[in-house]
């Protein structure tokens, strides 16, 4: 769990994906859309996956990736992104790390 925070502590919005998950790309695809340049981090590259995917899931991702921080904190994984995009909670956490467009 300490690898998962300090990976998404302090770099505004991160992603930890799997380089093959569909549902990883379009998270990503949905940020950059909203002028979002996020960090990912493909855990499945990464020789301590299998802890990071168990300390994502203890976090609380009812899916183990994608998940979401921003600054710091844990937001979900696709559903509650999704949640928050079409409730319209997601452009204010998002807008101090939206580059010019």
């Amino acid at each position: 769990m300490d690898k998962v925070m300090r990976l998404a502590s302090g770099k505004g919005v991160v992603i930890f994906s799997k380089s093959s998950c569909c549902l990883c790309y379009a998270v990503n695809i949905l940020f950059q859309e909203l002028r979002v340049n996020p960090v990912v981090h493909e855990i499945d590259r990464d020789p301590e996956w299998r802890e990071m995917e168990k300390a994502l899931s203890r976090m609380g991702c009812n899916a183990p990736v994608p998940a979401v921080f921003i600054d710091g904190k844990l937001v979900g994984s696709t559903n509650e992104v999704m949640s928050l995009h079409l409730s319209g909670s997601l452009i204010p956490l998002l807008r101090p790390y939206q580059t010019p467009s």
